[in-house]
């Protein structure tokens, strides 16, 4: 049960088991079968009553990729072949179209009474206190204020609910207790009047519906009793404070008050019982839990992770927590996608507006997605893994045009680990660059304020000395043997992702991917130019070159690389963490 406890807090409510896929093995009606009743198994674990809905088991073979699945109707154990199999090739896109989000921030104090045995039938109390306040959230005199995000006029749509208003029963969609009453059939989709096929779910502007909890003060009702529990004088008082914050999943034409009903009390529940198991194995400590929201590359789904702010970021038990989380959501062990930083940042409601960015940078971000392709005929291509910041001569006021291409560099690679969120130091200036250098001893101190061009092997000094980050170093005797390096350049886009400082002579680029056909040996080199000098305009920079394609000679024979340059290649990794 813990496990499933859990799971439930880990996931919004609102989605439901419809099945099990099985990869390798032999593909037997066996493996089918055992499909079945796994997914069977799991939904009566996490949901606590057995399935009333059909179930879809599936088994692939990891060999070819082809899939059999069978289908069960209803509760039985009988299941049918399935002919047909419809595939949804962008399942993010219909989720979003069909469905959306509520929102419940609800911070709560708890009185718990400890006995001078304080682990003594500690779990028991709280699990009565976690009872009791959720009957509260199901009381008549309470009401909860709907609102919906703000529109680009600055508007938005705000209803309240009683508790007279919510059905309690599955099977009502809570419209059969109050017919009369027009709140309760205000669908989720009026929330949402010019974003109802377009809803947001990105790290920086996601949209929900916001639910707030106001708890009047009530009365007892006509022939209650009021209960007073006795404790002896030892007996201390410890007030839990609890910061609950959920999401909910529901169809974009669901009434709202069946979700605040059905999903969005049911996941206050959920929250209160992960916290109950933390604060209870932790009760001498001063615990400070927090739920944040993350969206997850690869995921098409929101996940709450409950961390205790009480320890910082890199602290052991919360990295060991991050590992965990990561390991069963299944993804990788070298991004920190579970981060406090990568959090979702919700959009504007009546309570507040759109934010920028949370790096507060102006800067262009990605400019290589508007550019035409490389022309390389049958090519592979091999880009950066993540965003980044166009760093280029003149920015920040400072004139650094002739020497200043590595330092521009060095900021967008920078800048990429901060948007992955690595690390949370600002970008650096050439000044504070420079002081990096001397204060390791690679330069003296007359080399501050300096004009002094860098190269590859200072951007890894700095990096190490920054960032913690180790380097590997290419060189290449010409231009001319670029080119031979193409697949390993391709390899380290593909495994590493980071962005690549390329140093001839006097000139630096930056390196964010790679097209090449291994079988012709054609290639290019998806350049992000540092010698810009312009404002930033996309159009400019992209019809300018300035972020392009290029290839060691073009067809008109220019050579792009010098041949007759040495060439230093620096390619950052990435951290192994999360």
């Amino acid at each position: 049960m813990p496990h499933a406890e859990e799971i439930r807090g880990l996931l919004p409510r609102g989605f439901d088991i419809i099945g099990a896929l099985l990869v390798g093995g032999g593909g037997s009606d066996v493996d089918v079968t055992r499909a079945l009743e796994q997914a069977r198994a799991l939904r009566e674990l996490l949901f606590g009553v057995a399935t009333s809905h059909g179930l879809v088991g599936g088994h692939m073979d990891a060999a070819t990729g082809d899939i059999r699945f069978v289908v069960s109707e209803s509760a039985g154990t009988d299941s049918v072949e399935g002919s047909v199999v419809t595939w949804e090739d962008e399942p993010g896109r219909l989720l979003w179209e069909k469905g959306c989000l509520l929102r419940c921030e609800l911070p709560l104090k708890l009185p718990l009474y400890l006995r001078p045995d304080v682990n003594s039938g500690i779990e028991e109390r709280f699990s009565s206190l976690i009872e009791s306040t959720v009957a509260k959230l199901r009381d008549p005199h309470v009401s909860y204020l709907v609102e919906g995000p703000i529109t680009s006029s600055e508007s938005h749509l705000s209803i309240i609910l009683r508790g007279d208003d919510l059905s309690f029963d599955s099977h009502t969609h809570g419209n059969s207790r109050t017919n009369n009453c027009t709140t309760s059939i205000v669908s989720c989709s009026e929330f949402f009047t010019e974003k109802r096929h377009n809803l947001s779910l990105t790290r920086e502007d996601a949209d929900a519906i916001a639910i707030t909890v106001n708890q009047s003060a009530s009365s007892l009702k006509p022939g209650t009793t009021p209960v007073v529990e006795y404790f002896p004088a030892p007996a201390s008082l410890r007030v839990i404070i609890l910061k609950l914050d959920i999401l909910c999943y529901t169809s974009i034409d669901f009434s709202v008050a069946a979700a605040v009903s059905e999903f969005v009390i049911p996941g206050l529940a959920d929250q209160m019982i992960v916290m109950k198991r933390i604060i209870a194995s932790e009760i001498t400590e001063q615990v400070q839990l927090c739920p944040f929201h993350f969206i997850p590359s690869g995921l098409h789904v929101p996940v709450t992770a409950i961390y205790n702010t009480r320890y910082g970021e890199i602290e052991e038990r919360q990295s060991e927590l991050r590992k965990e989380l990561h390991i069963r959501l299944g993804l990788p062990l070298d991004r920190p996608l579970l981060r406090i930083s990568n959090a979702l940042t919700f959009g504007g409601t009546g309570k507040r507006k759109k934010s920028m960015p949370r790096s507060g940078s102006s800067l262009l971000r990605d400019v290589h997605r508007e550019i035409p392709s490389s022309g390389v005929s049958g090519g592979v291509m091999s880009l950066i893994d993540g965003s980044y910041e166009y760093y280029h001569y003149l920015h920040d006021g400072i004139d650094d045009n002739g020497w200043g291409c590595a330092y521009r560099s060095l900021q967008t690679i920078v800048s990429w680990y901060r948007l992955q969120q690595y690390s949370s130091i600002d970008v650096p200036s050439h000044r504070e660059i420079q002081q990096v250098l001397v204060e390791i001893g690679d330069k003296d101190s007359s080399f501050i304020g300096s004009c002094e061009w860098i190269g590859a092997i200072e951007l890894s000094f700095v990096l190490d000395k920054l960032l913690g980050v180790s380097c590997k170093v290419i060189n290449v005797r010409s231009g001319d043997e670029l080119p031979e390096k193409c697949r390993e350049l391709a390899r380290h886009f593909e495994t590493q992702g980071t962005p690549v400082m390329i140093g001839g002579g006097v000139l630096a680029y930056t390196l964010i991917g790679v097209d090449y056909n291994e079988a012709s040996g054609d290639c290019a080199f998806l350049i992000l130019d540092p010698h810009y000098t312009d404002t930033d305009d996309l159009k400019k920079i992209v019809n300018g070159g300035w972020c392009g394609w290029k290839k060691s000679v073009d067809s008109k024979g220019r050579s792009f690389f010098l041949k007759d340059k040495f060439y230093n290649l620096l390619l950052p990794q990435r951290p192994n963490m999360v």
